[in-house]
């Protein structure tokens, strides 16, 4: 078995409703940090201008954020998305030059309107102006 056979193809694993209905199901538990590298890698996947590869890379790590049963099953207490946090991450480093300011804007704005704006999100724009 080449190590291409032995990794599991994620990419099976993505719909469009499915990851919507993890987002929703699952956010409070996720939290902020791992919703929104999802939503950021989710909004690049629908950018016209981001590359085939890229989507690819994308709707692999995706599709491991959707698996209720991966590596660390989601529902174990404290660590159980630790797992997709290092996917989600990983394939946003890969694809990084293709992640536009759009991209963090509508994922931000999803995430402010499903858990308010924290006062340390004020302060970061702040100093980013």
């Amino acid at each position: 078995m080449t190590q291409n056979e032995s990794i599991k193809d994620y990419s099976r694993e993505y719909e469009e409703e499915s990851f919507w209905q993890k987002v929703r199901t699952y956010a409070i538990t996720a939290g902020k940090v791992v919703i929104e590298k999802a939503l950021v890698l989710y909004y690049c996947l629908q950018d016209p201008n981001t590359p085939k590869w890229a989507k690819s890379v994308i709707i692999g790590a995706l599709g491991y954020f959707i698996m209720p049963l991966d590596a660390i099953p989601d529902l174990t207490p404290i660590v159980g998305f630790s797992d997709d946090l290092g996917a989600l991450a990983c394939a946003m480093a890969i694809v990084a030059v293709h992640i536009t300011t759009k991209h963090q804007e509508k994922a931000r704005e999803k995430l402010n309107k499903w858990f308010g704006k924290s006062e340390q999100a004020d302060q970061c724009e702040n100093k980013e102006m």
